[in-house]
């Protein structure tokens, strides 16, 4: 295979305080929070700054240690298709180093999570056409077809309450973003 065709997207840090860390991030660096929820275990913030990103922060509950621990929750890049996504999913398992991979369907995005030799998670994703609320946590089986893959998604994203197109959830933040506006999103 050919080097991957990746594009940088986002980053995932623990954080203790949630409050804090999304207030600073709001007041330091301009971010819009866009979503917030839990999943198991864990609470989510996710922030952005660019309309075309549903985030490029996220920061994840949970940070134990002391201050000089590892925070870094996952380090992202974007691919080009979901059927590269697959070819890439594919070529990884025969890769040496790669463990622990984990599909999930965000509904916004498809994903494919896997850790590096040394145990840091890395998530490569492609974008769906659609927005529903973060966070959300599909199954993903990356060896189906990519038709049957995008009518699924498209159907659970359709039935949920916060649906709306990218291109409109786009347009939503970027008005956002030049009001200044750093609030919660507001669901729909």
């Amino acid at each position: 295979m050919s080097t991957p065709d990746l594009e940088f997207s986002h980053v995932g840090i623990h954080v203790r305080d949630m409050d804090t860390m999304v207030g600073f991030y709001q007041r330091v660096l301009g971010l819009v929070l866009t979503d917030r929820g839990h999943l198991p275990g864990r609470e989510l913030a996710f922030m952005s700054r660019n309309p075309k990103e549903h985030h490029q922060v996220v920061l994840v509950s949970g940070r134990t240690g002391a201050e000089d621990d590892k925070v870094i929750n996952q380090i992202s890049f974007r691919v080009a298709s979901l059927e590269r996504l697959q070819e890439m999913f594919g070529w990884l398992q025969l890769e040496s180093g790669p463990s622990r991979f984990r599909a999930i369907d965000h509904g916004n995005a498809w994903t494919l999570y896997f850790h590096d030799p040394e145990g840091n998670r890395l998530e490569l994703f492609v974008d769906t056409p659609w927005y529903v609320q973060q966070p959300r946590s599909e199954p993903l089986d990356l060896t189906e077809p990519a038709d049957r893959i995008r009518a699924r998604t498209q159907a659970w994203c359709r039935a949920d309450p916060s649906f709306a197109s990218a291109q409109a959830w786009q347009a939503d933040l970027k008005a956002r973003i030049e009001q200044g506006m750093g609030g919660s999103h507001v669901g729909r």
